[in-house]
């Protein structure tokens, strides 16, 4: 079992910074090569394409992460905003499959430069997930024994989400939210866009509809340096 491995997996295959990026289990092989999403058909603004021919592009410029010092100024990696009316189409999958190249290209771009890679470059936030501790801890009469361990996820969860240089928040705008959950969301949100921090959102409402279950301001947040691209087709469940 060669460094780098263990380094991304862990000795037990379950560990390293795939795991320090709370990558569900079923979603830790996936590569760009190996996601069934790729020759989804999805639209980017007025033109339609196969998705892979889109997402190789956009993964090239992973290698903005090092832009900084020696390399030359720092240019953005953009946000992507994934969303599609149907589930099953392939959002999540290419969510992950990106979060994976990055990790990777993190990884053995640190090694290159003679860097330490960082214990966590990026991170996979099940916003639903987040949504159901929050309410698990706001609800009256929960007991302590619930409410305070969802709490702990919930919080560390957030500052992770706010700071992380690669960020996955998948089925936002799923629910229903308060507008204690509305501000926390938005919070991850503006800090990301003010620290120039690329995220991939996934949803099944277009970016223009986020404001009917949130409001304008976190809407246009989400609208800066971000590609909206929309899923076309059928479910792609199963393929993997």
């Amino acid at each position: 079992m060669c460094g780098p491995y263990v380094a991304m997996h862990g000795h037990s295959g379950a560990g390293g910074r795939i795991a320090a990026a709370n990558l569900p289990a079923d979603y830790r092989m996936l590569t760009l090569k190996t996601a069934p999403s790729a020759a989804t058909i999805v639209r980017i603004g007025s033109d339609t394409m196969a998705l892979g021919s889109f997402i190789g592009q956009y993964a090239a410029t992973f290698t903005r992460q090092f832009d900084d010092g020696e390399d030359g100024p720092q240019r953005r990696v953009k946000s992507l905003y994934l969303y599609s009316e149907s589930p099953g189409t392939g959002k999540t999958t290419t969510a992950a499959a990106l979060l994976n190249e990055y990790l990777t290209v993190h990884y053995i771009g640190s090694l290159k430069r003679n860097r330490q890679a960082l214990d966590r470059p990026a991170y996979f936030l099940d916003v639903n997930e987040w949504q159901t501790d929050f309410n698990a801890f706001n609800r009256p009469r929960v007991p302590e024994d619930v409410a305070a361990p969802a709490a702990e996820r919930y919080y560390k969860a957030q500052r992770i989400a706010q700071s992380v240089p690669f960020l996955v928040m998948d089925d936002v705008g799923v629910r229903e939210a308060s507008e204690a959950f509305r501000a926390d969301l938005h919070a991850i949100i503006n800090a990301r866009t003010t620290d120039g921090l690329p995220t991939v959102y996934t949803s099944n409402l277009p970016m223009a509809e986020l404001m009917r279950l949130y409001d304008a301001r976190l809407a246009d947040r989400v609208r800066d340096m971000c590609v909206e691209i929309s899923f076309q087709g059928g479910s792609n469940r199963g393929m993997r």
